[in-house]
C-alpha cells in the first residue's frame, strides 16, 4: 500500500514541479488596442450580500472604458433597500428565486434575460471584486483574435491578517501553476470563477447546458475543453478579490472546493482518458487536475509520511518521502511571487499553515454538506490594499 501511495504522490509532486518551473518563464504583455469596442455586461452574481455589493458596484460603475458597458447585479436574497440603492446607483438588477441556489442557475437566468439587449461580451465578477485600471479595455482587445473565453489575473484585495496573507499566497500559487504556466505552454488556464470574460452568445450556450453543480467554474472548464475552445490568460490584467481572514471561513470555502473536485473526479475520470485517445489533451489535463491532492493536504500528508518512514521498514525509504516533501516545498517557494518575500507578513503568515492543514482535514470530512446547501463564502466591505507589482 505504501508503494502505491508513493507512486501516486510522486506523480502529484512531479506534475506540480513541472508547471512550477515552466511558470518562471516570462509572458508577453497584454494589448489595449482594438478595432471594435464591444458592449459588455459586467455580471455580479450576489447571494445575500447586502453591504459589499454596493461598494463593488460603485467601483465598477466608475470604470473607464471607451465602449459601452452595463453593471448587472444578479440578486439572490438581497434586501429591498439594497435593491433600491443598486438601482439608484445605475446598476441593472435582475432578481432570482430558487429553492436551492447555485451560481450557475442564477447566471443562466440572468443571461437569458439579457440576450436581446445587444451585449457582445460578459464578464463574471464575485460580489467583492474590483477591476484594475483599463481592465475592460484589455479584455476587449483580447477578443480581437476571435477568442471566446479570457481569464484575467485574480489577486488579493486585502492582506491585513495572517490568514488573508496566506490565502493571497495560495491564490498566486494557483495562478502560477494552473494559469500562467499553462498559458506559456499554449494550454488553457484553469477558470477561477471570477475575472473571467466570455463571448456573450457562447456563454449563454454554456450556461443553458451547465446543469446543477457546486462548482460552475470547473463545469465550464470541462465543457469548454470538450468543445476544443482555447481559453486565453491575461497575466498582467488584474481583478482584486477579498481573501479569507480566519480559519472558520477558510474551512467553509474549502469544503465547497473539495466537494467540487470530488464531483468532477467522479464525473470525468473515465472520459478524460477517452478524450486523450481522441487527441483532446486539454480535456485530459483538466481531468488530471481532479486527481491532484489539495496542496495543503498534500503538504500535511507528506510530512506525516516523512516522520513515519523512520519507523516503518516496509515502505519506501525516508529519503524518498523527504525528496517528495522537499520537491513540493521547492515548487511552492518558486510559485510565490518574489515581492512577497520582501514583506515580513509572509513569514508570520507561514505560522498559519498548521491551522490551514487542520481546516482542510475538516473540510474533507464535511464535503457532504456542500451537496445539500449553497455554502457561499461571506464577504466584508474591506478597502482595497494597494501593492507594487
Amino acid at each position: 500500500m505504501f508503494w502505491i501511495l508513493g507512486v501516486y504522490l510522486l506523480l502529484n509532486c512531479a506534475y506540480l514541479a513541472f508547471f512550477g518551473v515552466v511558470g518562471l518563464l516570462p509572458m508577453s504583455k497584454s494589448k489595449k488596442e482594438a478595432k471594435h469596442f464591444r458592449k459588455i455586461a459586467v455580471l455580479f452574481p450576489t447571494y445575500q450580500e447586502n453591504v459589499v455589493i454596493i461598494d463593488s458596484v460603485k467601483s465598477a460603475l466608475s470604470h473607464a472604458y471607451q465602449g459601452t458597458f452595463e453593471v448587472v447585479v444578479i440578486a439572490d436574497g438581497l434586501l429591498p433597500e439594497t435593491l433600491s440603492t443598486l438601482r439608484s446607483l445605475g446598476a441593472k438588477v435582475i432578481e432570482v428565486f430558487f429553492e436551492k441556489s447555485t451560481k450557475g442557475k442564477a447566471m443562466q437566468f440572468a443571461m437569458n434575460q439579457l440576450k436581446n439587449e445587444g451585449f457582445e461580451m460578459a464578464l463574471v465578477m464575485d460580489v467583492d471584486n474590483i477591476m484594475s485600471d483599463h481592465c475592460l479595455t484589455y479584455l476587449n482587445a483580447a477578443f480581437e483574435n476571435d477568442k471566446k473565453v479570457v481569464q484575467a489575473h485574480r489577486v488579493a484585495k486585502n492582506m491585513d491578517s495572517s490568514f488573508a496573507f496566506l490565502d493571497a499566497c495560495n491564490e498566486e500559487v494557483n495562478n502560477h501553476l494552473f494559469r500562467k504556466s499553462h498559458a506559456i505552454l499554449g494550454l488553457s488556464p484553469a477558470l477561477i470563477g471570477s475575472g473571467m470574460a466570455f463571448d456573450f452568445n457562447y456563454f449563454l450556450h454554456l450556461l443553458n447546458n451547465i446543469g446543477e453543480t457546486v462548482g460552475e467554474d470547473k463545469q465550464l472548464d470541462f465543457m469548454i475543453a470538450k468543445e476544443n475552445v482555447h481559453i486565453a490568460y491575461l497575466n498582467d490584467v488584474y481583478v482584486y478579490d477579498e481573501k479569507i481572514e480566519n480559519a472558520k471561513v477558510f474551512t467553509k470555502q474549502r469544503t465547497r472546493w473539495i466537494a467540487s473536485q470530488v464531483e468532477f473526479l467522479k464525473k470525468y475520470a473515465f472520459e478524460g482518458f477517452v478524450q486523450l485517445f481522441k487527441g483532446n489533451i486539454e480535456f485530459f489535463n483538466k481531468t488530471l487536475q481532479t486527481f491532484l491532492v489539495p496542496r495543503m493536504l498534500l503538504l500535511a500528508l507528506l510530512f506525516i509520511l516523512v516522520v513515519q518512514s523512520f519507523f516503518n521498514p516496509f515502505g519506501p525509504s525516508n529519503i524518498f518521502w523527504i525528496s517528495l516533501f522537499a520537491s513540493l516545498c521547492f515548487t511552492l517557494i518558486i510559485a510565490i511571487p518574489k515581492r512577497f518575500y520582501a514583506d515580513k507578513r509572509l513569514y508570520i503568515a507561514l505560522l498559519q499553515i498548521p491551522r490551514a492543514m487542520f481546516g482542510m482535514m475538516i473540510a474533507l470530512a464535511s464535503i457532504g454538506k456542500a451537496k445539500k446547501s449553497f455554502m457561499a463564502t461571506p464577504h466584508s466591505a474591506k478597502p482595497m490594499e494597494k501593492e507594487n507589482r
